[in-house]
């Protein structure tokens, strides 16, 4: 079980967020995207949110500031976190306007107002849940797809609340969260899109 629920949490990490929505985004939408469109915002995307945040916590970790990809401990996730918002930021700035498409923007703008969130929560020395808050951003995010496109995609929306269910139940067992810091971190990423979405639906 404890293996099972390890792997959720490597499969659920927030690390993988920013890409699922940006993909999430191409799946649904109706519109003509040119191929040159998708690669523009895809693979920018994944080499500063995949794989860059990987060679970061390598180095981070040889250097003896992290110890786990899950960074148990407050003082672990500070510069992860920041590393993260400025890669978000970048995004925002450098990557998405080359390729604009308002839905993915804002979805980001989201997710760099999350992430500041828990990182004010942690100098208060709260620890949210990273998980929950990523995999609240995703599933608000595809709900708000669905209505912005008038498109059912029920089907989705039903596998990641009852991921949510998955996710939170991994953290407790084992042991990485509270109920009160799983809550606080789904209501940080369910409202990081709440409060955009009125930009672009």
């Amino acid at each position: 079980m404890k293996a099972f629920y390890k792997a959720l949490s490597f499969i659920f990490h927030p690390l993988f967020v920013p890409m699922a929505g940006t993909i999430s985004y191409f799946a649904v939408t109706p519109r003509y995207s040119p191929l040159e469109a998708e690669g523009g915002n895809v693979l920018p995307i994944f080499i500063l949110t995949v794989i860059i945040p990987i060679l970061s916590y390598l180095i981070l970790r040889n250097l003896g500031v992290v110890t786990s990809i899950f960074m148990p401990t407050m003082a672990e996730r500070r510069y992860p976190l920041i590393i993260h918002i400025c890669l978000l930021a970048v995004i925002l700035y450098k990557v998405i306007p080359q390729n604009y498409i308002i839905e993915i923007y804002f979805y980001f703008v989201g997710l760099l107002a999350a992430s500041l969130a828990c990182l004010l929560l942690l100098l208060f020395r709260f620890k949210v849940s990273l998980h929950m808050a990523g995999i609240g951003a995703l599933f608000m995010y595809i709900i708000n797809l669905s209505i912005h496109f008038e498109k059912n995609v029920i089907i989705a929306i039903s596998i990641f609340a009852l991921s949510i269910g998955m996710v939170a139940s991994s953290r407790l067992f084992l042991g990485a969260h509270t109920r009160t810091e799983l809550f606080i971190g789904l209501a940080i990423g369910l409202l990081s899109q709440l409060l955009t979405v009125k930009f672009w639906l």
